[in-house]
């Protein structure tokens, strides 16, 4: 199965509770109550959130946190990426020299493929679309994906 990492699935429901904050400024704790997460873990993820340029933080008695931008510049692809790295299906999709077996390869390019794919899909949902209410049931939701 592939699959997100627990972090980046819970960085992704923190980054939707500050989106449907707005401009509000929101603690760490407040944040932990309103995703329903352990406080730790939130601020482990904001920490890397905001490394990242996705949150940006406050100090003082009112500090805490909010999006670094509008939630329709922020995507699912750079949530991902701050959390994990780069994405990419395997090792040598994202870099080329790690394999010994490169030169030599048939699969390397098709991974590539489908790695850009991945990347374009996660590229085309932004953090205002994850805080859309879900579409009603046999509702079909449309891709924009281009793949080359």
């Amino acid at each position: 199965m592939l699959r997100v990492s627990k972090l980046t699935d819970y960085a992704t429901v923190v980054m939707t509770c500050l989106a449907a904050a707005g401009d509000d400024v929101l603690s760490a704790q407040q944040l932990a109550e309103r995703a329903q997460l352990e406080a730790p873990t939130v601020s482990k993820l904001l920490k890397q959130l905001a490394h990242a340029g996705l949150v940006a933080s406050f100090r003082g008695v009112n500090g805490g946190y909010r999006l670094a931008r509008l939630p329709s510049a922020i995507t699912v692809a750079e949530i991902v990426t701050a959390i994990e790295g780069p994405i990419g299906m395997t090792e040598c999709s994202v870099h080329s020299g790690q394999c010994g077996r490169e030169p030599h390869c048939g699969v390397r390019v098709n991974w590539q493929r489908i790695s850009h794919a991945i990347t374009a899909a996660l590229e085309s949902v932004t953090l205002a679309d994850m805080v859309k209410p879900p579409p009603r049931r046999g509702t079909a939701i449309p891709l924009r994906v281009a793949v080359t």
